[in-house]
């Protein structure tokens, strides 16, 4: 099942406050909020793509406990952008300096900062288009570095603030460059 996308306003303005407890009274679900203030209602992913997430997500772990340096996240994460967009990418993280500035209970909540990376992973719902949108959302709303993995072509585009996206076909590996220095996400492992 593709997303839903449902056009609250005017009707409906929700508050943070009442975005959040949606959230939490509806786990079975997934819901991101646009800029614009549009409910994006997702089902649960396939055994496919939760496997492939986990995959990517144990590999950015790994090198998260290693380094040291910032926090990972997973996909049940939602941040709360510069933009006023409430969203969830499939795997994030933020550098120690910036995710200590937030009080605890920002940290509890979605998190009012977009992450310093993140990765969109596509599934056989996806829409490509939806997601090259959300990742340039993610580049003007401070993301650093973002891969969108889509197994499906294979293909990785990677965005990097004020440069053009970059496509590779059929990658063995890709690298976290000077953002996640060190981390290198082996790709071929995620899209078997």
């Amino acid at each position: 099942m593709s997303a839903l996308v449902v056009n609250l306003r005017p009707t409906i303005d929700l508050t943070d406050e009442q975005f959040f407890q949606l959230c939490q009274h509806n786990p079975e679900l997934r819901f991101e909020r646009t800029a614009k203030g549009e409910l994006i209602i997702m089902s649960p992913t396939g055994s496919g793509t939760g496997k492939r997430n986990f995959n990517l997500t144990t590999q950015l772990g790994v090198w998260v406990e290693r380094d040291g340096s910032g926090v990972g996240f997973d996909s049940s994460t939602g941040f709360k952008l510069p933009n006023g967009a409430d969203r969830s990418p499939d795997a994030a993280w933020i550098l120690n300096d910036r995710w200590n500035a937030l009080t605890p209970e920002q940290q509890e909540r979605f998190a009012p900062i977009a992450p310093d990376f993140v990765i969109e992973l596509r599934s056989k719902t996806d829409s490509l288009e939806t997601l090259e949108a959300k990742m340039q959302e993610y580049l003007e709303n401070g993301v650093r570095l973002g891969w969108l993995l889509d197994p499906q072509t294979p293909q990785a585009k990677i965005y990097r603030p004020g440069q053009p996206v970059e496509t590779i076909s059929s990658p063995a590996t890709l690298s976290g460059e000077d953002v996640l220095p060190g981390f290198v996400l082996e790709v071929n492992r995620v899209f078997r």
